[in-house]
């Protein structure tokens, strides 16, 4: 400025910058000296970060990142924002993607109810779309490439006798795009997943009663044109006693050997040093404190029958059925109360108890995680659960039926449960498989449920909460920057994907492919 022009003070000069956006900003800071030291105040672009991203102001800093100047930068240049090429060859709602680990193709699925498979080049072209109306599906919801990209599992909607609907998995060949197999999946958001490059999970739901269930969890061989009949092609992995019209939904495999592959790892040291001390909710310790705790108590009328008979658990429900079916009882809870509290009953003295020393180990470092949505007191899924995968566990030779148990053995119990407190709405695995990131939409705190087929009410707002694998700890408080309006009943699974620098979920499903989409954050912003 002119050396005869007054000055204004610093703290006006800031405060007008308010004002402005970001571009003004800079432009702005192009006058003068003083002005280009205002216009590169930290304060002042904290505030335009938050502005602009329209992001909670709960949501600290990247760990990682030096100002608040060079964040709102980095996000501002790296975040792919502009639509080069728009895909038109569906003709209804697209539901998901996924691409190959090669990064050279991708595939589609859509309620058209086609799997197309596209190239990832610099102009993308379809290269193959299979249409799954003839083997009665309704739509497609899920693909996965197999970790040599040589197979496509795809999982859809499967409309059977009296359009009853569950769930199918078909196996696409990627070297001449035919089906190799198709395997029952129920219920229809188990999804599937790949275990290893030839073999795949699925889900099979039983009914005990009327909120009570089992899931069987089965481990499938993608190749099942088997000639001889002494070669098993499926084989019974986990068998898992659901309560309160709880299911076992959304099934992924976490990989410990990938924890310290030098190419996928993320800034751990920065994001631990951010994060504050979390509970571990773990169900698989075998310390003498935690067999110290004492076991949550049962329904005092229940107790009491058993207590004046003072007889094993299982003899006393054996004898607690005879006395209910005869009249003799008449006990002081509803028809669901009473089917609970049997099935709690039922499961302490009929499953296997967890694995011991979960955590992944130099000697134990091909151990898997199977992880999977679950809950225990509503329909609607509140809870994450985790089940080790042994290494003779990952192949169908062997009994049909998987490992033998003792006959008094009918559950597996789970190693490590995690409760999120709301409806999960979404979940996905860093590139290294050591962080899991959940979606969320919270429930009211000191939230009662009476009724399992009433969930409490949920947030519009979705939580983005990260959980190590390596510690089985949450590393990072839950993030809030996004908002849902749908009512529990309506709730549907939005997919995560992780890459090294970005969370990206969909927003609402499009009739059309847009490259590029995105709507991401930093892992550890």
């Amino acid at each position: 400025m002119d050396a005869g022009c007054p000055r204004l003070p610093d703290t006006v000069l800031f405060e007008i910058f308010l004002y402005l956006d970001h571009t003004d900003v800079l432009s702005v800071g192009l006058v003068c000296q003083q002005w280009r030291a205002v216009a590169r105040d930290e304060f002042l672009w904290k505030e335009l970060f938050y502005r602009y991203y329209r992001v909670s102001r709960d949501v600290p800093r990247h760990p990682g990142a030096v100002s608040w100047y060079d964040e709102f930068q980095r996000l501002y240049d790296t975040i792919p924002c502009v639509e080069v090429q728009a895909l038109k060859e569906h003709n209804d709602q697209v539901l998901h993607l996924s691409f190959s680990h090669s990064g050279c193709l991708f595939a589609s699925c859509s309620k058209d109810c086609t799997v197309k498979i596209w190239s990832n080049e610099l102009d993308i072209s379809l290269q193959h779309s299979s249409n799954m109306r003839p083997y009665n599906w309704s739509y497609t919801q899920f693909s996965q490439f197999n970790s040599d990209d040589s197979l496509l599992l795809v999982s859809g909607v499967f409309v059977g006798p009296h359009n009853s609907s569950s769930g199918e998995i078909a196996v696409i060949s990627m070297e001449n795009f035919t089906l190799l197999s198709r395997v029952r999946n129920k219920p229809y958001d188990v999804f599937g997943c790949w275990l290893n490059e030839t073999n795949l999970i699925s889900g099979n739901l039983h009914r005990i009663g009327r909120i009570t269930s089992c899931s069987v969890l089965w481990l499938n061989n993608a190749f099942q044109g088997i000639e001889s009949e002494n070669v098993n092609v499926v084989k019974r992995l986990f068998k898992i006693q659901n309560l309160n019209a709880s299911t076992i939904r959304t099934v992924m495999v976490a990989d410990c050997s990938r924890y310290d592959s030098p190419d996928l790892l993320l800034d751990y040291e920065e994001q631990l040093a951010a994060s504050s001390t979390c509970p571990v909710f773990d169900l698989g310790s075998d310390s003498e404190e935690e067999e110290a705790k004492p076991k949550p108590p049962l329904e005092p009328a229940v107790q009491e029958l058993l207590d004046a008979r003072a007889v094993p658990a299982e003899h006393g429900l054996q004898q607690l059925f005879d006395d209910i079916m005869e009249g003799r009882v008449r006990p002081a809870m509803t028809d669901t109360e009473l089917e609970t509290k049997v099935a709690e009953l039922f499961v302490h003295s009929r499953t296997k108890p967890p694995e011991p020393n979960l955590l992944p180990t130099d000697n134990n470092s091909k151990t898997k995680y199977l992880i999977f949505t679950t809950g225990c007191l509503t329909y609607s899924p509140h809870q994450i659960g985790i089940k080790r995968i042994l290494p003779h566990q990952m192949t169908t030779a062997g009994p049909v039926l998987g490992e033998e148990r003792r006959s008094d053995e009918f559950f597996d119990s789970l190693d490590h449960v995690i409760d999120i407190h709301g409806h999960i709405i979404g979940m996905g695995l860093s590139p290294d498989h050591r962080y899991l990131y959940v979606n969320s939409r919270a429930w009211p705190r000191d939230c009662v449920i009476s009724d399992p087929m009433q969930p409490p009410p949920i947030a519009e707002e979705i939580d983005l909460h990260v959980f190590d694998l390596k510690t089985m700890k949450e590393v990072k408080r839950a993030l809030r920057a996004h908002r849902a309006y749908t009512p529990n009943e309506e709730c549907f699974f939005i997919f995560l994907d992780v890459s090294k620098d970005f969370v990206a979920r969909w927003q609402i499903p499009f009739m059309e492919l847009q490259v590029l989409w995105s709507e991401l954050r930093g892992p550890g912003s």
